[in-house]
């Protein structure tokens, strides 16, 4: 498929007007610097004010991003909870060949195949059309699950269900960046990711009251749980045709003066680096051996994110102290405390201006739990390492596209970026769907050391990476002069350079 054109408008997210702006022959708004060079420095903006706009920003964005990341969720992982019912049984699975966890695996190939061409298309199209569409495809998909009978229907509705909500997760990711200044990011992802910790929480609860729906329209608990949470993914995404904004330049709730102060402050954070549609800005992101440093990081985490998200049911129950139902409600405290160390984590990362050190923080936590649920066998001591290592890898899925998200230079390269470091990510799914066999219950070893590994790599990654860009940024300090005395012509002459450009320093 050839590459669109570029495009030949001003980027949403950087207003200009006739009077300070000039095209040039590629189709690219190009300020004019020579009559306004102090125009985004002087902007009579100062920090409550500026806070103020935050806040406003924040609660017409935030809560609503964390909603439907809350459905997604819900609606990928619900499938362990409906284990805990009689799915099984039901569909007549196979336990000698895994054919519960062919259904988990499945979903992920089509679920990463679909991220970065989502991530494309949202940046070529309206986020406000985008995503509401693919939130419907995603519900149908959930409540279709609850009406199969078998296993090849399972197989088929869980890699549609992949396909439909692949954009979500590295679009809205992607889309917070076009909103908020690079340290001002990861409190809100942490925020927005939270919902993946109460989707946990939320998921045991409301699992727990819809399996008690058995025997409606004859139809199993497993059959509601999907139907239900399918069928309220499809009301909130058609609120979200409605509800949700595009870019700052287009936002109804900011008057003029507060969509200029957005342009302004992101222009001066991003250094002014390319934004428009380019292919050369995906083949840059694909040949970034740092994205792909940061894609090894992601793997050993999400592999232990999904691992947890969709076996604890069955963890909790294996310890041999409660029942099925009883499990179900077990599982939400450890998803509780993660969230609150997922929220504070992103508050703390973005005033410190730093990731590296937290991501390494919590993958050592996570170790340790890993290392209790393996030493022990003593119930109490296990169900703590849940604790642990539920709050030790929650914290690192935001801080780690953060980090990633932060480094990247250019509006498209961030977003294919961005969805590389997911999409690979993701396929940690995969492997966490044939990690906790039922015929290695109840003691898991396998699983708990694959996991152990993954961490211990990802562990490993961080603390190069953290080291390397350190000394990165230092080697730039020595060479080149500070980014803050660059004028706007130096900048824009180094523009299609990305994270290369001698003015850009790294978030570390």
């Amino acid at each position: 498929m050839g590459a669109p054109p570029p495009e030949v408008s001003t980027p949403p997210d950087v207003p200009t007007t006739e009077s300070d702006s000039v095209t040039n022959e590629k189709g690219i708004t190009k300020p004019q610097y020579a009559e306004n060079a102090d125009h985004l420095e002087s902007a009579p903006w100062d920090a409550v004010a500026t806070k103020k706009l935050l806040r406003r920003i924040d609660l017409h964005l935030i809560p609503f991003l964390a909603l439907l990341y809350l459905l997604s969720f819900l609606d990928r992982t619900n499938i362990g909870n409906a284990r805990l019912d009689t799915l099984e049984a039901d569909l007549g699975l196979d336990k000698s060949k895994n054919q519960y966890n062919d259904a988990l695996a499945i979903f992920f190939p089509f679920y990463v195949a679909a991220e970065i061409p989502s991530n494309m298309a949202m940046k070529r199209w309206r986020p406000s059309i985008w995503i509401p569409s693919i939130m419907i495809a995603w519900g149908v998909c959930c409540t279709l699950m609850g009406v199969v009978h078998n296993y090849a229907g399972l197989m088929a509705a869980r890699s549609a269900l992949g396909v439909a909500e692949g954009g979500l997760f590295p679009g809205i990711t992607y889309y917070i960046t076009m909103w908020y200044r690079r340290h001002e990011c990861g409190l809100r992802m942490a925020i927005f990711f939270s919902a993946a910790t109460a989707a946990g929480a939320f998921g045991g609860l409301l699992a727990r009251g819809i399996m008690e729906m058995r025997g409606v329209a004859g139809l199993s608990g497993w059959n509601w749980i999907f139907i239900l949470e399918g069928i309220l993914t499809i009301i909130i995404a058609l609120f979200a045709f409605w509800a949700m904004y595009d870019y700052p330049a287009t936002a109804k709730f900011l008057s003029p003066a507060e969509k200029q102060e957005v342009s302004n402050r992101l222009k001066l954070d991003r250094s002014s680096l390319a934004d428009e549609f380019d292919m050369k800005y995906f083949w840059a992101a694909l040949k970034d051996w740092k994205i792909w440093v940061h894609m090894f990081i992601t793997i050993g985490v999400y592999t232990g994110l999904y691992s947890y998200a969709l076996f604890l049911p069955t963890i909790v129950r294996d310890l041999g102290t409660y029942n099925a139902h009883t499990s179900q409600l077990m599982t939400v405290p450890p998803y509780v405390v993660a969230c609150l160390f997922c929220i504070g984590a992103g508050w703390y990362a973005d005033k410190k201006g730093q990731r590296g050190i937290f991501m390494i923080g919590f993958m050592c936590m996570a170790i340790v739990g890993l290392i209790m649920l393996i030493a022990t066998q003593n119930p109490g001591v296990k169900y703590a390492g849940c604790f642990l290592l539920a709050s030790g890898i929650y914290p690192n899925v935001p801080q780690g596209v953060a980090w990633n998200g932060n480094n990247i230079g250019g509006s498209l390269k961030r977003g294919v970026g961005i969805a590389m470091h997911v999409g690979f990510g993701n396929l940690g799914g995969t492997i966490s769907a044939y990690l906790y066999l039922a015929k290695d219950g109840p003691r898991y070893y396998s699983g708990h050391g694959t996991l152990l590994g993954c961490q211990f790599m990802a562990l490993c990654l961080s603390i190069f990476m953290t080291i390397y860009l350190r000394r990165e940024n230092a080697r730039r300090d020595r060479e080149y002069k500070p980014p803050s005395e660059y004028t706007e012509e130096e900048r824009y002459a180094e523009r299609e350079k990305g994270d290369n450009a001698t003015f850009f320093r790294y978030t570390i």
